[in-house]
């Protein structure tokens, strides 16, 4: 095979994610680059960057995405206009950054925790948001968000003093509102890594004492316990539904009842882990050596 010409795509400033995204980037830049690659970070928002002279375009780390979601999708449909090779596919990503996707998987089969849709310009009615989800304590976040932005834990007794917010933040774009699930807390979040299709490695992410988000950057930590065998087969068959020609995916569920219930499929920009799993780094090669080996979307 030729030298590939390989984008790995990123944004201006990591912010918050710096110490863990810059070693799980630079980890995988130098690993491609050993294989014999020819590898380069490219800022998605960069209009000075020639997306034609790459032979594959991987999404990894655009994390402003969402606060500039127009100028993303604008990006997008320029890269499918050029016919650029992007990994994940550019219709993936699309379908993957609104929450509404939530929809579309529940259809077919997909248990996915509670959700009530708070539409953009509409005022929040918290009775009948917590009588619909049947618990004393929700999560109101954006539809389109990512890092925790704007995520407010509420319960019944202290709604008044979220409410002028929740319709203020209303206003400038819709939100859905979940139940707070304690199991997050005191059982952690799973996820699930899948390289094409292929399934990789798993990490159980927990928060700290007195907290409910698992990111690192709010004091959360990374677990690698051996994952229940009906929750992998029920992420196994989300992949293969959802994501089954995606170089990575990342399906987030907690545990109920002994089931995996989904909280996220992430197929935009997820953290993968790759430090936690010995040859996770050349699983990821393996699967993107197979979709360089055959025709990726948007290029003949």
């Amino acid at each position: 095979m030729s030298l590939q010409q390989i984008a790995l795509v990123t944004c201006q400033s990591l912010g918050d994610y710096t110490a863990n995204a810059d070693s799980e980037d630079e980890r995988l830049y130098r690993y491609l680059a050993e294989k014999g690659h020819k590898i380069s970070f490219q800022v998605w928002d960069d209009e000075q960057v020639d997306w034609t002279a790459f032979d594959a375009i991987i999404i990894k780390s655009p994390w402003d995405y969402f606060d500039k979601i127009n100028a993303f999708y604008t990006w997008l449909d320029k890269l499918e206009a050029m016919g650029c090779p992007v990994l994940n596919p550019v219709r993936t990503l699309r379908w993957n950054a609104d929450k509404q996707y939530f929809k579309d998987m529940q259809a077919q089969g997909v248990k996915i925790v509670p959700t009530v849709w708070l539409e953009q310009g509409s005022t929040f009615d918290a009775d009948s948001v917590f009588t619909a989800i049947g618990r004393d304590k929700i999560i109101v976040k954006p539809r389109v968000s990512g890092a925790a932005k704007n995520t407010l834990a509420i319960s019944r007794e202290e709604v008044g003093a979220y409410t002028d917010r929740v319709n203020a933040l209303l206003q400038h774009e819709p939100f859905l509102a979940q139940p707070f699930l304690e199991e997050i807390r005191t059982q952690g979040e799973w996820s699930f890594l899948f390289f094409n299709g292929r399934y990789s490695h798993a990490v159980l992410k927990t928060a700290k004492s007195g907290d409910f988000r698992v990111q690192h950057f709010f004091g959360g930590s990374v677990h690698t316990p051996t994952p229940p065998a009906g929750m992998l087969q029920t992420a196994t068959t989300i992949v293969e539904q959802f994501a089954h020609d995606c170089l990575y995916a990342r399906v987030d569920g907690v545990e109920l009842n002994g089931e995996l219930v989904l909280m996220e499929l992430e197929l935009i920009e997820p953290f993968l882990f790759l430090s936690t799993s010995e040859g996770a780094l050349d699983r990821y090669y393996q699967a993107l050596q197979q979709l360089l080996e055959q025709p990726v979307e948007g290029k003949a």
